[in-house]
């Protein structure tokens, strides 16, 4: 037996994993000088999005931090004690230095536990595009496949998701370094919206820039029609940020036209959308490539 681990800035939540009976890491955000695990503790226990980005618009700009190895092996070792194996889909390990805290911990508790499995596997994504590789091996789960074969489908279909997105307000992806200073205060001054993806290696790309969010969200639909394969019999949703619904509707309208109705609508979680901000849009889906 094993159990699968997933964590939060791949947009899982409590509710979600306890369907799949799935471990869930969270991972931490700084929020006035204090270190808040979403879903866990503090402010962030019940996560409300409109309160959380409309603090972000007012301003603040919240920081994030990685765990610690002591973290790792308070997530891991229960499980472990319990006499399963485990397995950790992570988020893109190219966008945190907190993996080398990750494998700190399960070298210790391979120490102690040296008849148990502990195997980790990267997405090469982030928030929702991270979600879908693992929706589409969850299957396998419930079939009780082993680890290892849950872990080679990964591996097998992480290269066929792509996501397109674009940010609102650059300041903050300046502020984690995603952007350059200059891409920043450009976008903001003339309301040019660059469209972002993701790469196969794992890092967030821009791809081009449109003016405006309406020129934006064509252009993320054109994308999925070009990239796009099979799009609706695979995991397939919308990520956001708090973003307007009128900008929703007119993206709901657009996927209509091309012919798309059944995805999922997901708020992003508060770690990554400290990095995006508020009233970013992306849209995750099967394809050709990244």
């Amino acid at each position: 037996m094993f159990k699968i681990f997933v964590d939060t800035d791949m947009d899982f939540t409590p509710s979600d994993c306890a369907k799949d009976d799935l471990g869930l890491i969270s991972m931490p955000i700084i929020l006035d000088g204090q270190d808040v695990f979403p879903y866990e503790e503090g402010p962030l226990k019940t996560f409300d999005p409109k309160a959380f980005f409309d603090r972000l618009r007012g301003g603040y700009v919240p920081k994030t931090c990685g765990l610690s190895p002591e973290k790792y092996k308070s997530y891991f070792e229960p499980v472990l004690k319990e006499g399963k194996d485990i397995l950790y889909i992570h988020f893109s390990e190219a966008m945190s230095g907190t993996f080398n805290a990750m494998r700190l911990a399960i070298e210790e508790l391979k120490k102690t536990y040296p008849e148990r499995k502990i195997e980790e596997v990267d997405t090469l994504a982030i928030t929702s595009l991270a979600r879908v590789i693992v929706q589409d091996v969850l299957p396998l789960y419930r079939e009780g496949k082993s680890l290892e074969e849950v872990k080679e489908a990964v591996l097998k279909v992480r290269g066929h998701y792509a996501i397109t997105l674009f940010a609102d307000d650059l300041k903050f992806f300046k502020a984690s370094g995603r952007v350059s200073g200059f891409s920043a205060s450009v976008g903001g001054l003339l309301d040019i919206k660059p469209i972002i993806s993701m790469t196969e290696d794992g890092f967030l790309k821009p791809i081009g820039k449109v003016l405006g969010r309406q020129a934006a969200l064509t252009r993320i639909v054109k994308d999925l029609k070009e990239k796009g394969d099979e799009v609706e019999k695979h995991p397939f949703c919308i990520v956001h940020s708090d973003i307007a619904p009128d900008l929703l509707q007119f993206l709901h309208k657009r996927l209509k036209e091309a012919g798309l109705t059944s995805y999922e609508e997901i708020v992003v979680n508060p770690t990554a959308g400290s990095h995006a901000g508020p009233g970013c849009l992306g849209i995750a889906f099967h394809a050709k490539h990244r």
